[in-house]
C-alpha cells in the first residue's frame, strides 16, 4: 500500500480543523500544530510501521518562524516512502473577519497589532505567501461551508466524488440495556428464538447453524430487506447533510442469536457498496 502524507496548512479560521476531522473519518492518522522541525524524526518513526501508511499533518502559525524548515522537512519525508501533499486552506479577508467575530476567538497575531484583526489577519498571509505557491492544492473555503470542504476534499484525496461513510453494525441484547452510542435501534425480538432449539441455544449468531436458523423464516428474510432498502435510502441522504458516521444497533432478547445474526447480515450487505464497515457483538456469551 502506497505511504500518504497530508500537510493542511493556510489562512488561521479557514477550516483546517474541519479537514482534520475528515481526513480521521477516512483512516488518516492525524497529528494537530506539527513543529516543522520535528516533521521529518516523527514520520521517520511511523515509516517504521505498516498502522501509518495514511498521515495528515496540520501546521500553521502557530509555527510561523519555522516554515522554510517545513519545506525541508518534506523532502526528507519522501525518502521515507511517503507521498507528500500540501492542502492549503485560504479565506478572503472579509469572510475571515466575519468568522472571527462570530467564534470571538483571538487571532495568533493579534497582540502583535494591537488587537486588530484585519492587520493580523494580512500579516498572517504574508507569512504564508511562499507555502501558498508551494501548495499542490488550494482551497478557497469564503463561500464554502463544511460540507463543500468535505466534498472537496474526497475528490482531491480519495481520487474522484467517493461518498464516504463509516457504519458501524453492532449486536445486544436489550436485558443488558440499549447501546448509547446508537443512532438506530432496531428490534429483532419478533422472530423466533433460536435460544429455545436445545441444539442452538449455546451456539451464537457467529455459528453457521444458528445463522441459517434465524433466516430460515419468511418474516426474518423480509424484516432483512425491508431494513436494507430502509437504511440504503437513508446512508446518502445522511452524507448529504455532512455526517460521516452511522451506528445501526440491533437488539435481542439476550445478544447472543438473532441480533448478531442480523448485524452480520448487515455488515455483508453495507461492505459491497462501503469501504469503512465494521461489526461488534456487545453482548456475545454474556450471561
Amino acid at each position: 500500500m502506497e505511504k500518504e502524507l497530508v500537510v493542511i496548512t493556510g489562512v488561521s479560521g479557514a477550516g483546517k480543523s474541519t479537514a482534520m476531522g475528515f481526513l480521521e473519518d477516512v483512516g488518516y492518522y492525524c497529528i494537530d500544530n506539527m513543529p516543522p522541525e520535528l516533521m521529518s524524526a516523527f514520520v521517520k518513526v511511523l515509516s517504521k510501521s505498516e498502522e501509518y501508511n495514511k498521515v495528515a499533518l496540520v501546521c500553521d502559525v502557530r509555527s510561523s518562524h519555522v516554515f522554510e524548515r517545513l519545506l525541508e522537512s518534506i523532502g526528507k519525508i519522501r525518502e521515507y516512502g511517503y507521498n507528500v501533499r500540501i492542502i492549503y486552506l485560504d479565506v478572503n479577508d472579509k469572510e475571515a473577519l466575519k468568522r472571527y467575530k462570530l467564534t470571538r476567538r483571538k487571532h495568533p497575531f493579534a497582540d502583535k497589532f494591537n488587537g486588530s484583526i484585519q492587520n493580523a489577519i494580512t500579516y498572517e498571509k504574508e507569512i504564508l505567501s511562499r507555502l501558498r505557491a508551494r501548495a499542490d492544492h488550494v482551497i478557497d473555503t469564503s463561500d464554502t461551508d463544511a460540507l463543500k470542504l468535505r466534498e472537496r476534499l474526497t475528490q482531491i484525496l480519495l481520487e474522484g466524488n467517493t461518498e464516504v461513510m463509516n457504519i458501524h453494525c453492532m449486536s445486544f441484547g436489550f436485558k443488558h440495556g440499549i447501546p448509547s452510542e446508537a443512532d438506530f435501534v432496531i428490534d429483532v425480538r419478533c422472530l423466533p428464538n433460536p435460544y429455545w432449539v436445545e441444539s442452538l441455544r449455546n451456539k451464537t449468531g457467529l455459528d453457521k447453524e444458528v445463522y441459517d436458523y434465524v433466516f430460515a423464516f419468511d418474516q426474518s428474510k423480509e424484516l432483512l430487506n425491508k431494513l436494507i432498502d430502509f437504511l440504503d435510502f437513508l446512508n446518502p441522504l445522511y452524507i448529504k447533510e455532512g455526517k460521516s458516521q452511522i451506528v445501526f444497533a440491533i437488539g435481542c432478547t439476550g445478544g447472543n442469536h438473532r441480533s448478531v445474526a442480523f448485524a452480520e447480515a448487515l455488515k455483508s450487505h453495507f461492505s459491497k457498496k462501503w469501504d469503512n464497515v465494521s461489526v461488534n457483538h456487545r453482548d456475545l456469551d454474556r450471561k
